[in-house]
């Protein structure tokens, strides 16, 4: 997560993270961020077996400080321990996930709700980046659009 946009990146799913398939989950994180990676000055993470010195030497090598949280402290990582805990109560604890696949596919369209429709309260209710422009209050009309089946909705005003 961005903490000072609050969008989000979903790097990947596997039952078995390990050292060599995290350092390259960060490989594809920085050539997806091209030249905003320089934006970048801090990584903060925990300490996970799965996060090798490969890991972070990708960052450091990008300039990029890696910071470790300290050990069974989770508020030191609180912007994504909030983001967890909000994308499993409002999808993951509402669905059977069969697998894999149908996990990633149920993550990237949260992710995409997330990131450009769902208000943020840090942001002054506006999403990280809006696919859309936001609305003006006042709108009499509102269509509802679900998202996963129903799971979720987002509102926006109706054409008059």
């Amino acid at each position: 997560m961005e903490v000072a946009t609050r969008y989000v990146h979903i790097l990947g799913t596997t039952t078995n993270p390990d050292g060599p398939w995290t350092t390259q989950q960060a490989r594809n994180l920085l050539m997806d961020l091209g030249n905003r990676a320089d934006d970048f000055r801090f990584l903060i993470r925990d300490r996970a077996g799965q996060f090798t010195a490969s890991f972070d030497a990708v960052f450091s090598g990008a300039g990029i400080q890696v910071v470790k949280t300290p050990p069974r402290c989770p508020q030191a990582n609180a912007y994504a321990e909030r983001f967890g805990g909000t994308v499993r109560r409002e999808t993951t604890d509402r669905l059977l996930i069969f697998n894999e696949h149908h996990l990633r596919a149920v993550l990237d369209r949260y992710v995409s709700h997330y990131n450009h429709r769902r208000p943020h309260q840090a942001l002054q209710l506006v999403p990280p980046r809006p696919d859309r422009p936001i609305a003006e209050p006042g709108y009499t009309s509102i269509r509802r659009r679900p998202v996963l089946g129903g799971l979720i909705n987002e509102y926006e005003p109706a054409a008059a």
